[in-house]
């Protein structure tokens, strides 16, 4: 499964059935890649007006939602993301592209500052050629997460997908070229990981993006950092849910942290992962979520009936038995699930685990299936000082009835985003990206298109006298 030393070859979590395979670039074709992305920049992109490019990204949005399945299906089959969570997930690539499509040179637009000079502006130029290293567990969006505004700024765009799902890549492709898309503005790049540093060091390459674990994070990071080139790093998260004693609607509070665990089978970043409850408040909290766990549906992720999917791959499946069982075992109690499926496909049991302890496997690891983590903890105060206890700091929410007391608390979570009394989610209007070991840099809003420009100062003279 994933990739051999040639092949790339998808393989159905649910019926483990072979998806698609295709042949992986070798070094001559790889170098023609990067050139001819380079010549599309040089040659044409980078000269076309944003009313141009917005045209074109339009198109690619029309383009998807028209064909939804032929989009969708590939995410359900190389996967396992249920077929309804697959056609959100184009139409929310659809809605990356035509925000940027919109907004781009809003956000883009000159700013004229004053100095010395009779004229002084910042404007923000186009760097070139942009590499995007994306994951396979939201194959749609985090391609156009990517995509949308390197390509509204002026940038070129390869795109190196994950070895599980070659099929989506190629579709995504797809979509760019039945848009109308000049050649080789977007290219897709299928090469394994031991490929990426030399691609990375090639003078053609001016920025790097990765959505992916801290690990590969760390490695990619180091490497674009000793060339002195920019990087925009989206990894790992132990997202902190604080339920506070007075929150108004405990029910809603649980919906929205039930939802945030199940779907896409909880392989998300930004998931509730650790459920910190204040102490009066924390057995029927518990009871809240296991009613709402008890009944969501595993199964088929082609049956539109069906709320969670099997997981990815088989291996990640036996890591969160291991982090489960090895949480139990230092205390923690099991109210729900944890037990190995017996059937058909890579399921994982919706699991509910109280009586965390910060210091359990489940609590200082990234959980990437339906797991749930309850903490208790006494107060506001010690509730902030376990959800900022992990090497992490991507998202997390606070629950409360005072929303004014939300937004202090807001300020001590250390995380780049923090949603109160909601889910947490990327939105392609406002900026995401976390601290810590979560990342560098922001994607979305506008505070992500200008993650790939030069941010150039102009002096105009004669100086004022």
């Amino acid at each position: 499964m994933g990739y051999s030393t040639t092949h790339f070859k998808s393989i159905n979590p649910y019926t483990q059935e072979d998806v698609y395979e295709v042949k992986m670039h070798d070094t001559q074709e790889t170098t023609e890649i990067l050139q001819n992305a380079q010549e599309a920049f040089c040659n044409e992109w980078q000269d076309t007006t944003y009313e141009q490019r917005a045209k074109l990204l339009n198109a690619v949005a029309k383009q998807m939602k028209d064909n939804l399945d032929y989009y969708a299906l590939p995410m359900t089959e190389e996967m396992g993301k249920p077929i309804n969570e697959a056609r959100g997930e184009v139409n929310k690539a659809a809605l990356a592209a035509e925000h940027y499509a919109e907004f781009g040179e809003d956000y883009l637009k000159t700013e004229y500052l004053e100095s010395d000079a009779t004229e002084s502006y910042v404007q923000y130029l186009p760097l070139g050629v942009t590499l995007g290293i994306l994951p396979w567990n939201a194959p749609f969006w985090l391609a156009f997460r990517y995509l949308a505004p390197a390509l509204m700024s002026g940038n070129t765009c390869i795109m190196k997908h994950d070895s599980h799902t070659p099929l989506c890549a190629i579709r995504i492709i797809e979509a760019f070229q039945k848009a109308g898309f000049p050649k080789n503005v977007v290219q897709n790049l299928v090469v394994g990981h031991s490929s990426l540093e030399t691609i990375i060091r090639n003078p053609i390459v001016k920025g790097i993006s990765l959505t992916g674990s801290s690990k590969a994070g760390t490695s990619v990071g180091a490497i674009a950092g000793s060339e002195i080139k920019p990087v925009v790093l989206e990894l790992g998260g132990s997202d902190p849910a604080i339920i506070l004693k007075d929150t108004q609607d405990l029910e809603k509070a649980a919906d929205i942290i039930t939802l945030s665990r199940y779907i896409n089978a909880g392989q998300s970043c930004i998931a509730a992962k650790r459920i910190i409850v204040e102490e009066p408040i924390y057995e029927k909290f518990i009871e809240l979520l296991k009613q709402r766990f008890e009944k969501l549906k595993l199964g088929d992720p082609k049956d539109e009936t069906t709320t969670i999917g099997p997981i990815a791959r088989k291996e990640l499946v036996d890591q969160m038995h291991e982090q489960v069982d090895k949480s139990v075992a230092a205390g923690a109690r099991l109210i729900l699930g944890g037990q190995r499926y017996e059937g058909k496909g890579f399921f994982f049991p919706l699991t509910i685990l109280a009586d965390v302890e910060p210091g359990m496997v489940v609590s200082c690891q990234e959980t990437f299936g339906p797991i749930a983590a309850i903490i208790k903890v006494k107060d506001e105060k010690e509730a902030i000082k376990v959800a900022n206890d992990t090497e992490y700091g991507l998202g997390g929410s606070i629950w409360t009835g005072d929303t004014q007391k939300g937004k202090e608390l807001a300020k001590k979570i250390v995380t780049g985003q923090v949603s109160i009394n909601g889910i947490v989610k990327s939105d392609p209007r406002l900026p995401s990206g976390g601290v810590k070991k979560s990342g560098i840099g922001k994607e979305l809003g506008p505070h992500g298109i200008k993650m790939f420009v030069n941010t150039q100062q102009v002096w105009v003279g004669p100086a004022k006298g």
